[in-house]
């Protein structure tokens, strides 16, 4: 796949539950390296849209391409499988097991001694531990239990993990929301390193400032359409919230 085409084509995406259209066609890029913020006010089919990407939920319509194959998801296994990784506001970590643990769980590393497979808690801690400092993260040590961190640095772990075992695209769902000012800042930071190594991101947030901080270009949606697709340097915070409100289009229509 050459740099200019897309890693993920989503082409006149529909949902219907029932006599309700919450996807009406949605049709958006993102490409390799590149950072968009999705957005849009409650109701407006973010969730939706995320939910089919990650294999929770099927299209009604339209047609999705991942590094230049067409895919179509049944289950998150799916998409996990071609490289797609949703890090979700409540994560997908164990919090009764230490930060190695989950890091390797489901791929455990393994050694013989005498013929028998026994686990390389060695080898696990070392790749633990790099994977994390290279994403610029502090944890204290990753023998510590999940449950005894910061949400920051839960969502360090998350990201790492995917970063380590080869992920393509990972879509970040309100990752500060529930982060103090310095847990944002290393997550924002974080995001950038992702960014450097090739790797598409999806941000879904509703604050603005940090859209505009860590974004190459903003998606959003009002109604499950696409009202706005921009780069952030070609447009501004009251356009977007134009956008969301449906005022830009108003606007646009006197």
């Amino acid at each position: 796949m050459s740099k200019a085409e897309p890693l993920l084509r989503v082409d006149n995406i529909k949902k219907n539950f029932g006599p309700v259209e919450a996807l009406r066609g949605v049709t958006f890029d993102v490409y390799p390296g590149e950072v968009v913020a999705l957005l849009g006010d409650n109701g407006a089919g973010k969730s939706t849209l995320v939910k089919i990407i990650a294999g929770n939920q099927q299209a009604t319509g339209g047609s999705m391409l991942f590094d230049g194959k067409p895919v179509h998801f049944d289950s998150p296994a799916d998409a996990k499988a071609v490289g797609i990784e949703t890090v979700y506001q409540d994560l997908s970590l164990c919090p009764n097991i230490d930060v190695v643990g989950n890091f390797f769980m489901g791929r455990e590393l393994c050694r013989k001694i005498l013929g028998i497979d026994v686990l390389d808690e060695t080898r696990m801690q070392i790749e633990t531990e790099k994977a994390i400092r290279d994403l610029g993260s502090r944890i204290p040590s990753v023998r510590t239990r999940v449950e005894l961190l910061s949400g920051g640095q839960r969502q360090a772990i998350e990201l790492a993990r995917f970063v380590y075992w080869g992920g393509k695209m990972v879509m970040l769902d309100e990752p500060f929301a529930a982060l103090g000012v310095e847990q944002t800042r290393r997550g924002l930071e974080m995001i950038d390193r992702v960014r450097k190594l090739g790797i598409a991101v999806i941000v879904i947030t509703h604050n603005m400032l940090h859209a505009f901080q860590v974004a190459d270009r903003v998606v959003v949606l009002r109604h499950g359409v696409v009202a706005g697709d921009h780069d952030t340097t070609k447009t501004t915070p009251e356009e977007v919230v134009a956008m969301i409100t449906g005022e830009f289009a108003r606007q646009a229509a006197g």
